[in-house]
């Protein structure tokens, strides 16, 4: 009896352990397939990482007596930081005409767009986004920011070095398809030097000068016809030693505008050239507020 009652006891607790097994692999088979089954209420869900918001495109439009090698710093630092920068040429061939040669540009860019214009840029730029919902903000960069009816021309400034004789501030030249009579501007060497690019290195501003674009007189003399500034945030840069585009000029479109406005002491015409770090984190601050 007791060697019966001892295998029945051993029948029992292996059966029981069998049980115990069997139970277990059935049990971790069912939790794999649970996991793998998203439409089963016991699994645990997922959520999927948000996606973030993708950057504006930056687009950068020079000013008169440049081209866009001008940006070629700022470019640098923007695509390091993973934006898509555009530097477009501006024909500098008349307020109107420019202004529409951007805004057709503007118009094959999918998404949000920082506008900046450097100069005379400043005018192309607030026209060139009139009607642009995708233009999200302005930056100006020592540039001129006119609303309706105001000239480029006209917002230098009562102390500007190009407020003199423009015998002895310019070289002109007539050029193709030019209306008659309309000509085209040089910056005389001693203009360019020491009034436009006086904070940049000798050498270099003598290159800048040697490869300098000209700009038609009509860029200057052209009335605004529109002000994007009034509807569209924007942002300023302005050298406080700016012989072109006076510094108090420049601060009452910043105010007008009601601009952030960032002051580079020191700085010339050209801080995009000689001071790129500071245009670069306006720019920079402008882009962050597009979401």
């Amino acid at each position: 009896m007791h060697t019966s009652s001892g295998k029945l006891h051993s029948a029992l607790l292996t059966g029981a352990l069998s049980a115990v097994l069997a139970l277990g692999v059935a049990t971790v088979t069912g939790t794999t397939a649970q996991a793998a089954t998203p439409a089963d209420p016991g699994s645990v869900a997922h959520a999927a990482p948000a996606q973030a918001a993708p950057k504006p495109t930056i687009v950068l439009v020079h000013g008169a007596w440049a081209d866009a090698s001008s940006w070629n710093a700022e470019v640098d630092a923007l695509q390091r930081d993973g934006y898509v920068v555009r530097a477009i040429d501006n024909p500098l061939r008349g307020l109107t005409s420019d202004a529409e040669e951007v805004k057709d540009f503007l118009s094959t860019i999918k998404g949000p767009i920082v506008l900046v214009g450097h100069s005379y840029g400043g005018a192309v730029i607030t026209n060139a986004a009139a009607g642009n919902p995708n233009v999200k903000v302005l930056v100006y960069v020592d540039a001129a920011a006119p609303d309706v009816g105001e000239t480029n021309g006209q917002l230098s400034g009562k102390t500007s070095a190009l407020s003199g004789n423009p015998a002895t501030l310019f070289d002109s030249t007539p050029y193709v398809g030019a209306p008659a009579g309309a000509v085209q501007y040089y910056l005389k060497e001693n203009i360019f030097l020491h009034n436009f690019a006086p904070d940049l290195p000798t050498r270099t501003a003598q290159q800048l000068w040697a490869t300098q674009r000209p700009a038609a007189a009509a860029a200057f003399n052209t009335p605004s016809t529109a002000a994007a500034w009034k509807t569209i945030p924007s942002w300023y840069v302005i050298g406080t030693k700016d012989q072109i585009i006076t510094p108090q000029s420049q601060l009452a479109m910043a105010h007008r505008a009601h601009s952030h406005i960032v002051e580079v002491p020191g700085g010339s015409h050209l801080t995009l050239i000689s001071h790129p770090v500071e245009v670069t984190n306006q720019i920079l601050a402008a882009a962050r507020t597009v979401h």
